[in-house]
């Protein structure tokens, strides 16, 4: 039975969207006596499916040679497009995480959504979420993955844009797409140069490929940059992380799946296509500054904000900023434990802060207060996900940090104290999120708050136990991480690391416990703190600045395009139709009824069209006679 459900288990992905086609009669309200609940039923049973299915697949291929399904696309010709998946730990494992976090984020849904009127068209739209995830978890295939990425893209689109009657949802929805759509279109063209060194082409084959192709220099530079773009763009990398922000305006269980797993898709192909970053070493560097540029502004711009999902959406980018620096640097085991750690624990934190969004109806972290012995459920989520993403012994983040500075890989002082950075600032925010919310005294919104029902409270104590359990996993999993380190290296740096990040840790904690924290004015009076304050609150400006720049030659374009289609292109068109009237109107007079006057007409028209046909070989011709008499005639 279990090597039955191994060989099928490129069918997972079908389940989410078997469950996304069954709750359509429901989408489209053509049954409406039951009410939306029971497609939301029958996506939780089906993702229920398929999480059992991957976990009993992924337990048959434990410690097993990695299998590979080709399925033949098109054959034509020489022409064979093939659509190839992977069946490993690694694939089986991501989408166990996928589906098991889906399982839990839509039992959340049914008490978060309960009193919705499109429940159906929700799950729906969650259960082509999955889909699009689980084939990506599984994909081997250049051209498969990228259109799976497509399709997040869509449903990204469609779930922020969920709540459709409000305009700063569907300004959200649209610009969330269109950031998203920059990155895809250059990825779509680096896919294209890359297959078109190799047909048929696979993730699994770009470790030979990238040893024996003979691509060099500026040709390797631009395809490394341009397989960059789309996991930048998926995964909110500076400077096209504004559209993470802008997507909070959907529902939380959405944003549950978009903060853990949906961007975490991203940096899984990233980490995939590592090894044609090794042919440039400008491509590798590229992704070390993106990830530290990312790392920097947004961990300032998450301690200014003040409603409650964009101070932990912006954290997403930071610990995402991370793997791209540990893909530049070629460290893909630690790549994959950081994204493994922070989908766990980032997904938690959001089961809390939903769960508070559900009681109080607000997400200003100002207007609350004194939740901890109101919603202990929730305030014990908050801490163990918080914990979970700094490194705090001996939760999963200090587990991957640890094994990042223990010898096996090449570290340096930079990376240590932009790990440093990280923690302290998370460790702010995370504190100052955590005082004003769950401490002090009561606020209007938060004096009659209640704990959540328990189809929101049962998913954020599995998730509980699952973050404490992430330890394990670093420890169990490292035998198909990779199959040879580096000679074990012991530096300074390694030596002072781990002390170093738990103090930076403690300080960041202490600092967000010390710190004064003004409820009524949120505001500083002093004009520079007000300046930095504003700064990082509206993400640094990058509206404004696209708004200047990339909008503003956009719509320059658009005003020359229209201009020219107006007065150029309909100008000649307008100029033949006005000939073809005149000459028509003209015509008209010359209709006598005499049958000499039309032969007249015609001789002459066809002698004149001859005289035009002919008149080229009648100039060569008498070119022809020119020469020969002058050399005859002296």
């Amino acid at each position: 039975m279990s090597d039955f459900l191994l060989q099928s288990s490129w069918f997972i992905p079908f389940y989410g969207l078997i469950g996304s086609i069954l709750s359509l009669p429901w989408s489209f309200r053509l049954i409406k006596q039951t009410g939306p609940r029971p497609a939301a039923y029958f996506n939780v049973f089906m993702t229920l499916v398929s999480a059992i299915h991957g976990m009993v697949a992924l337990s048959a291929i434990w410690q097993t040679p990695s299998e590979q399904i080709v399925f033949h696309w098109l054959q034509v010709a020489d022409l064979d497009l093939t659509l190839a998946v992977e069946i490993s730990p690694v694939s089986l494992g991501a989408l166990s995480v996928v589906t098991g976090i889906s399982f839990l984020v839509q039992i959340f849904g049914l008490g978060y959504m309960e009193k919705d009127w499109s429940l159906a068209r929700f799950y729906g739209l969650l259960g082509f979420f999955e889909a699009a995830l689980g084939g990506i978890a599984l994909s081997d295939s250049l051209f498969l993955s990228y259109g799976l990425l497509e399709m997040l893209t869509l449903s990204t689109y469609l779930l922020v844009g969920f709540w459709y009657a409000q305009p700063l949802v569907v300004t959200a929805a649209r610009d969330a797409f269109l950031t998203k759509r920059v990155g895809d279109i250059i990825l779509l063209m680096g896919v294209v140069a890359l297959s078109s060194y190799g047909q048929g082409l696979t993730f699994s084959q770009l470790d030979n490929w990238a040893s024996t192709v003979p691509v060099t220099g500026i040709t390797a530079t631009l395809l490394g940059l341009s397989l960059i773009a789309g996991p930048t763009g998926k995964c909110a990398q500076f400077p096209l992380n504004l559209w993470l922000d802008e997507a909070m305006e959907g529902p939380n269980p959405a944003g549950i799946m978009r903060n853990s797993v949906v961007v975490s898709a991203g940096a899984y192909v990233l980490i995939k296509l590592q090894p044609v970053f090794t042919l440039s070493p400008i491509a590798s560097k590229t992704l070390i500054v993106l990830g530290t540029l990312t790392v920097v502004m947004t961990s300032l711009i998450a301690i200014a904000q003040i409603d409650i999902k964009r101070t932990l959406s912006h954290s997403t980018s930071v610990y995402l900023g991370l793997v791209f620096i540990a893909v530049g640097l070629g460290q893909v085991d630690i790549a994959f434990l950081l994204l493994f750690a922070h989908a766990i624990a980032k997904a938690l934190l959001f089961m809390s802060i939903g769960s508070i969004i559900f009681t109080t109806s607000g997400q200003n972290i100002t207007e609350m207060g004194g939740l901890w012995n109101r919603m202990p459920v929730t305030t014990t989520s908050f801490v163990v996900g918080s914990a979970g993403l700094l490194a705090v012994f001996p939760l999963g983040m200090f587990w991957t940090w640890q094994k990042w500075f223990s010898g096996d890989w090449l570290v340096s002082w930079p990376l240590l104290a932009l790990l440093i950075f990280v923690n302290l600032f998370s460790a702010l925010n995370l504190t100052r999120v955590f005082r004003l919310v769950f401490l002090g005294k009561p606020q209007p919104k938060t004096r009659r708050a209640p704990e959540v029902p328990w189809p929101m409270a049962v998913p954020m104590v599995s998730l509980i136990i699952v973050t404490l359990l992430v330890p394990i996993a670093p420890l169990q999993w490292s035998f198909w991480l990779s199959a040879t380190y580096p000679l074990g290296l012991t530096s300074p740096v390694t030596q002072w690391a781990m002390p170093l990040l738990m103090v930076a840790g403690i300080t960041g904690i202490l600092l967000g416990s010390l710190m004064p924290l003004r409820r009524n004015l949120s505001r500083s009076s002093r004009l520079p703190v007000r300046f930095l304050q504003d700064l990082f609150a509206y993400d640094v400006y990058l509206d404004k600045i696209y708004g200047a720049t990339v909008v503003a030659a956009v719509a320059a374009i658009a005003k020359i395009s229209t201009w020219f289609d107006r007065y150029v292109i309909d100008g000649i068109v307008n100029l033949v139709s006005l000939v073809t009237i005149f000459s028509g109107s003209a015509l008209k007079y010359n209709v006598t009824g005499q049958s000499q006057f039309y032969l007249l007409t015609i001789l002459v028209g066809v002698a004149l069209l001859i005289w035009f046909s002919l008149s080229g070989q009648w100039m060569a011709i008498r070119q022809f006679w020119s020469s020969w008499l002058s050399l005859i005639l002296p």
